[in-house]
């Protein structure tokens, strides 16, 4: 009895195990479609969070700057688009040094960034964008960032160039624009590459420019920047709120070079400003730059200069033609005389050769003929010629040489 009843316990137990085993193994299958269709409905999410919102006029074009780690430096790059965000079904654009329709990328390895360029946008245009670097692997993700454009017929934020030029120690003024709805937000200046902002208000370091915004509520703020150094060349953005119009500043060296007359200088102030546009948004951008004046002598150094560019143009070919002639001169002469060389050396030959075989005498001319005569003697018989024996008969041959021609 007891041993029945020990016997069903084992058979529960081990039907129990298999029970489990079972349970397990569908649990793991499970698991794997549960992870499959994460694979196949993740695209439908969002990828990451927008880290940048840029507004732009219909029909205008913009430039954007796409930073990355020097790490990748070597790393395919792209541009991407899709509409709804989402970024596992975005179309490739452009990838980096080319050009396909309205789109270029232009990578620039020196300074880890790679600009984008969109001409003749529309309100189709409008949705999320990727910078893209491609990461090689199966289980590796690219590296990616996410903007997200809209075409307005009124940008909410905006600028009239997105490229402003300053000399190291000069000033630059850039004016930036807003609409009504973005008064009371928040208005900032800042640099892409390290995200430094600076906010309405005076900012001066030991280390950067002095940078300075003020509002003034009516739609505009000023962003000026004095004491310009080589090393605030880079992209930055005006932004109020959420929304960024960016900015490329290039700071080039102080090339002034001083004047040799006596004359005062004349000191002029360039300024230049847009009026509204649309009737409703001004957008100006002004720098004013003390440039010193000598017309005079400015012209004059032109000319020299346009001068001595054409002299250049003349002896060039004049010198590279001589050297031509010379050298097809030197080649005919030098084939000349090795051909002269050749035919002495014949000659000498053949006369070495006449004076061994005695048929000929060293002090012969080569340029006159020379004949060669040979005379054999023999005796006639009675039986093989009518002559009398007395008689001789004498025979010669004649051999005609002639030198070489010269």
């Amino acid at each position: 009895m007891s041993s029945c009843f020990f016997s069903i316990m084992y058979m529960m137990k081990m039907q129990g195990e298999e029970t489990l085993q079972c349970f397990n193994r569908r649990t793991d299958s499970l698991k794997f479609i549960v992870f499959f269709l994460w694979l196949i409905t993740a695209p439908e999410g969002r990828a990451g969070s927008v880290s940048r919102r840029l507004t732009v006029q219909t029909g205008g074009s913009l430039i954007i700057p796409c930073h990355y780690d020097r790490k990748y430096t070597d790393h395919k790059k792209y541009w991407c688009f899709h509409a709804k965000s989402a970024y596992n079904y975005c179309s490739i654009l452009a990838y980096a040094n080319e050009t396909k329709g309205r789109v270029s990328v232009i990578d620039h390895p020196d300074q880890s960034f790679f600009t984008v360029t969109m001409r003749n946008l529309q309100n189709e245009d409008t949705g999320a964008y990727w910078c893209v670097v491609e990461i090689e692997g199966i289980f590796e993700r690219d590296e990616s960032e996410q903007l997200y454009l809209t075409v307005q017929s009124a940008p909410d934020v905006s600028v009239v160039n997105s490229s402003v030029s300053g000399q190291e120690g000069g000033d630059i003024s850039v004016q930036c624009f807003y609409s009504s709805g973005y008064k009371n937000k928040l208005k900032q200046w800042c640099r892409y590459k390290d995200q430094s902002c600076y906010t309405v208000g005076r900012t001066n370091t030991s280390q950067n420019s002095s940078v300075q915004i003020s509002d003034d509520g009516r739609g505009s703020f000023t962003v000026l920047m004095t004491g310009l150094r080589l090393t605030d060349s880079d992209w930055y953005y005006c932004s109020a709120g959420d929304l960024q119009a960016p900015v490329q500043l290039n700071v080039s060296e102080n090339s002034q070079v001083p004047f040799l007359t006596v004359n005062e200088p004349k000191s002029e102030s360039v300024t230049t400003e847009v009026s509204e546009r649309n009737g409703r948004d001004a957008t100006a951008l002004s720098s004013t730059t003390p440039v010193s004046v000598n017309t005079d002598q400015t012209v004059s150094s032109e000319e020299q200069q346009n001068e001595n560019y054409l002299y250049l143009e003349l002896w060039i070919p004049a010198v590279v033609l001589l050297m031509v002639i010379v050298i097809f001169v030197s080649a005919v002469k030098l084939r000349k005389k090795h051909n002269r060389n050749e035919y002495i050396t014949e000659v000498n030959r053949v006369r070495a050769s006449d004076t061994v075989s005695g048929n000929g005498s060293s002090s012969v001319l080569a340029e006159n003929d020379v004949t060669y005569t040979s005379v054999i003697v023999q005796t006639k018989t009675k039986a093989s010629s009518p002559v009398s024996v007395e008689d001789e008969v004498t025979y010669s041959s004649v051999h005609k040489w002639k030198p070489l021609n010269t």
